[in-house]
């Protein structure tokens, strides 16, 4: 698909009902973060294929994309309940 600029590519990228991984290539680092800041997807990879991946990042996405994020540290969040007590002895 073709488009004009980057606020409408943003916008063909955001019109869908899921929002797992994607990805922007640039050699403007402030297109980059601009694009990263306004895609609504859990992960966004600049300059390199949307399926990259290292076991230890997080990795969960945004609308019908799943529940929660992925990652030795997140799926520790996603299995914990924080319960405060307070104790007047």
């Amino acid at each position: 698909m073709t488009v004009d600029d980057v606020e409408s590519a943003i916008a063909v990228a955001n019109d869908v009902d899921y929002g797992l991984q994607a990805a922007v290539f640039t050699r403007d680092l402030a297109t980059a973060m601009r694009v990263v800041r306004d895609l609504e997807a859990g992960n966004v990879v600049v300059n390199d294929s949307s399926d990259y991946r290292v076991d230890a990042m997080p990795f969960g996405g945004v609308k019908s994309s799943g529940l929660g994020c992925e990652g030795v540290s997140f799926a520790m969040d996603e299995m914990t309940t924080t319960k405060m007590v307070c104790l007047n002895l």
